[in-house]
């Protein structure tokens, strides 16, 4: 049974920071997609960062333009541990964050597209005030 579960969320002013976390337990196979995801209130969920892990280690993030900068993806691949380091935080940030997690991604599919993923965690809420 995989299991997805992520830490880190809470509350915080614009501009603040906040680090998730995502430990992957009893995985598929040593390749995979990991990302992280969120969804607001009235949204659609949307991808924010993803990569792949793979025998020789993991590859390169990919990130939402709009994330790029102020997000960092980093993955501990022996740990199977995702973490998302979110930086200068702004109210629009508020969401439920989800890691997802894929044995692998149908060509053609964006790894940052929710609908590519077949694992996913419980969610993290992460609130931002202004």
């Amino acid at each position: 049974q995989v299991q997805l579960v992520e830490s880190g969320g809470g509350s915080v002013q614009a501009g603040g920071s906040l680090r998730l976390s995502c430990a992957a337990s009893a995985y598929t196979g040593a390749r995979s997609w990991m990302g992280w995801f969120r969804q607001a209130p009235g949204k659609e969920r949307e991808g924010i960062a993803a990569i792949y892990s793979g025998y020789a280690g993991s590859g390169i993030p990919s990130y939402t333009d709009s994330e790029k900068g102020r997000f960092t993806l980093s993955l501990d691949n022996a740990k199977k541990t995702l973490s998302l380091q979110m930086n200068n935080l702004k109210p629009e940030d508020t969401a439920m964050y989800y890691c997802a997690a894929a044995p692998s991604i149908v060509p053609g599919r964006s790894q940052l597209s929710p609908s590519s993923y077949n694992y996913w965690g419980q969610g993290t809420q992460v609130t931002v005030s202004s």
